[in-house]
């Protein structure tokens, strides 16, 4: 008798897990990861690269712009070029137009009027431009401005004397400031007096030295004495 039920217990074991074993279906693989995500990030490759690729607009071959060659340049006229001045010594003479008159001629070239270490050089006229009309006996004063062109000093006993012409004044005059170094310019005054009848008239001056030797260009003055006209 126990022999018996010895033998049934594990029949009935048997059993009871061939029933639970039948009635379950068949367990599924476990699947591969690796696989997955393999299969995930080609899929999100392919999307991207179809969407970048209907971004991208289809390109066209555009001809490049033709290059317009620019205009040859023409050659400039170049002036020509200035002749060489002549060295050598060049006096500038200032004249004022005359209304009417004589207009006194000036040295044009002063150094051949030196004597010894002496010499004078017109500027310009001041006062009574050539031709200045005057009354009859109009008192007047004739000024020029004049440089001391020699190598030594016009001195005390410079005189400017009158040398030709109609007698408009007789006095000397000295150098004002004097002495005069060379290179330096003073103005030299003479009162005059018109004639007291009508014409043109003309006299011209010249400085001299202590001993009365004359140099230098010579200073003139030239008026117009017109007749008086009554109403």
């Amino acid at each position: 008798m126990n022999h018996a039920k010895r033998t049934i217990i594990p029949v009935l074991l048997a059993a009871v897990l061939l029933a639970s074993c039948g009635g379950q279906p068949p367990a599924s693989p476990t699947p591969d990861i690796d696989a997955i995500l393999t299969e995930s990030v080609a899929t999100v490759a392919a999307s991207f690269l179809q969407t970048q690729t209907a971004a991208v607009p289809p390109s066209t071959n555009t001809p490049l712009p033709t290059v317009t060659p620019l205009a040859s340049n023409t050659p400039l006229a170049l002036p020509s070029p200035i002749a060489s001045a002549t060295q050598g010594f060049f006096a500038t003479v200032i004249v004022v137009p005359s209304v009417t008159g004589t207009v006194y001629t000036p040295t044009p070239n002063p150094s051949t009027l030196a004597y010894g270490c002496n010499n004078l050089a017109l500027i310009r006229d001041v006062t009574i431009p050539s031709g200045t009309e005057m009354r009859p006996g109009d008192r007047f004063t004739k000024t020029w401005q004049v440089s001391n062109t020699g190598t030594c000093d016009w001195l005390f006993g410079y005189r400017l004397i009158p040398v030709s012409g109609t007698t408009l004044a007789e006095d000397p005059v000295r150098v004002p400031n004097a002495p005069v170094p060379p290179r330096e310019w003073r103005q030299i005054s003479v009162n005059m007096t018109a004639p007291r009848d009508p014409g043109t008239y003309t006299q011209y001056w010249q400085l001299t030295d202590g001993a009365g030797n004359k140099f230098g260009a010579l200073l003139g003055v030239s008026i117009v004495v017109k007749r008086p006209s009554y109403p």
